[in-house]
């Protein structure tokens, strides 16, 4: 499995494209986190305002400590904003706390990529753990038995359903971003340069999910690949 060219060339090629979204992203918050905003906003006050104005009471934003542990837990409805992100007063900090309230907006309006996407995290969860283990024997059987290609079948439908959780993802966090975006800029919080480099931010976060979905469907179409290939050899 692990030793397959054209597996590698789709690993590799995704973690190439992964690093160098991550190397942008990371360049992107530390330029847009050196300057205060002019509206002296930190990300707690911003994330308040957003659910206030949004009608939410019942959300209430916390610090967590890390970086990039940013998230809105559906659970306890709790805006969870890492250290900088809930005191710093900067546009990546406002675009981060904005996007983050984004996600309990869609949670309060029962939007539904984020409901499916809810409904599927058990299953996900399960499939993930098993999805590996089961392929890698399949892969190792699948020429040597008809067990083996129905165990990579198993497989492949275990990884599909992980493939199908980061494109379903998708839908959900550009939404976050454009409520975010629309709410900046109408309640007047960045304005001109500032709400430029807010939508930048955000836009390369984003690509951070579209990688992973990518990077997922390789991966998923190189295991049916395979197991079409064992299944003409039966």
């Amino acid at each position: 499995m692990y030793y397959d060219p054209f597996y590698m060339i789709v690993t590799m090629g995704a973690m190439f494209i992964s690093q160098l979204i991550g190397g942008m992203l990371q360049r992107r918050f530390k330029q847009y986190s050196q300057e205060t905003m002019a509206s002296g906003m930190s990300g707690k006050e911003v994330a308040e305002k957003m659910l206030r104005d949004s009608g939410i009471t019942d959300v209430q934003v916390i610090s967590v400590p890390g970086q990039l542990t940013d998230h809105y837990n559906p659970q306890n409805k709790t805006v969870n904003l890492s250290d900088w992100v809930y005191g710093e007063r900067t546009v990546a900090a406002a675009a981060v706390a904005a996007h983050e309230c984004g996600h309990a907006i869609q949670h309060a309006t029962s939007y539904s990529w984020l409901t499916m996407r809810s409904r599927m995290v058990p299953m996900v969860g399960i499939s993930s753990k098993m999805s590996q283990f089961v392929l890698m024997a399949g892969l190792m059987l699948a020429f040597a038995s008809p067990l083996g290609v129905w165990v990579l079948g198993v497989g492949i439908v275990l990884f599909a359903l992980s493939t199908l959780f980061s494109f379903v993802t998708l839908p959900v966090e550009f939404d976050a971003s454009n409520r975010a975006l629309a709410w900046l800029d109408s309640a007047g919080i960045t304005t001109g340069e500032e709400h430029k480099q807010a939508k930048d931010a955000l836009k390369w976060a984003a690509m951070t999910y579209v990688a992973a979905a990518l990077a997922s469907l390789g991966q998923l179409l190189y295991f049916i690949m395979r197991f079409l290939q064992a299944s003409e050899r039966r």
